[in-house]
């Protein structure tokens, strides 16, 4: 798929790794960008930086208005699920589930909704792609995460799941493996050097133009999965020790 023309839809769109996604995208030739926010003024805020941009109110754990995003962009090409939740709590320090069940509708159940919405439109227009903005949490459990890796991991297998389903319309699925990024969710990672939005933007759509499944998408991620091959024992012992590391 060709990025230049374009119409492209991303979720959480107005800051951190989704104004990456839309910078590189503009860049890159899009015709037009969606630009989703679960607050439609951050998403007129985030559109005012071009007239390709259009902002749109969107929660995608919320189905009507995924059925509204669908019904107002018919002419979707690209789609990047990239909107996700993280609450920095542990599966039991947690008081309730509530933390666990947001990250597991945000991170999970919302992308599966997007991509059943949106499927028919992108093969009605001729076919395109989906990009899922995953995490090293996705290959890696990592006990500090809570229900942020175990959603990770779930919407990994689902991308492989969508993929074989999505193939005969014309839909390349890709999932980035995302490692630590300067944004405001890894505001708490204070011991791993961070790559920069942009560059997890340019990756994605590199993954999309070159046909790429699965793609780490910067040097931490790339790490985590070398050291995954290399001593898999030894890297989920490092995350076991690391528990209480940034933990709430």
């Amino acid at each position: 798929m060709k990025i230049e023309g374009c119409v492209a839809l991303v979720t959480g769109g107005n800051r951190g790794i989704g104004e990456g996604f839309v910078a590189e995208l503009l860049e890159a030739g899009a015709a037009k960008v969606y630009v989703a926010a679960r607050q439609l003024s951050d998403a007129e805020e985030a559109a005012k930086a071009d007239p390709r941009l259009v902002a749109m109110q969107l929660d995608v754990t919320k189905p009507e208005e995924v059925a509204r995003a669908a019904a107002t962009a018919t002419d979707l090409t690209l789609l990047v699920n990239n909107a996700g939740a993280f609450n920095n709590v542990t599966l039991l320090s947690a008081e309730d589930d509530r933390a666990m069940r947001q990250e597991i509708e945000t991170n999970y159940l919302g992308p599966v909704a997007m991509i059943r919405a949106f499927a028919p439109i992108i093969e009605k227009n001729g076919g395109g792609a989906v990009v899922n903005v995953l995490s090293a949490g996705g290959i890696v459990a990592v006990p500090n995460m809570g229900g942020y890796s175990p959603s990770k991991f779930a919407m990994r297998a689902a991308s492989d799941c969508l993929r074989a389903e999505l193939a005969p319309m014309n839909i390349t699925v890709h999932a980035l493996i995302v490692g630590s990024v300067d944004t405001r969710m890894a505001s708490h990672v204070t011991w791993q050097e961070k790559s920069s939005p942009r560059a997890i933007g340019k990756a994605g759509l590199t993954a999309v133009t070159h046909n790429i499944d699965e793609h780490d998408t910067d040097p931490h991620a790339v790490s985590v999965r070398a050291f995954l091959a290399r001593d898999p024992h030894t890297l989920k012992t490092s995350m076991a020790a690391s528990l209480g590391r940034g933990r709430k």
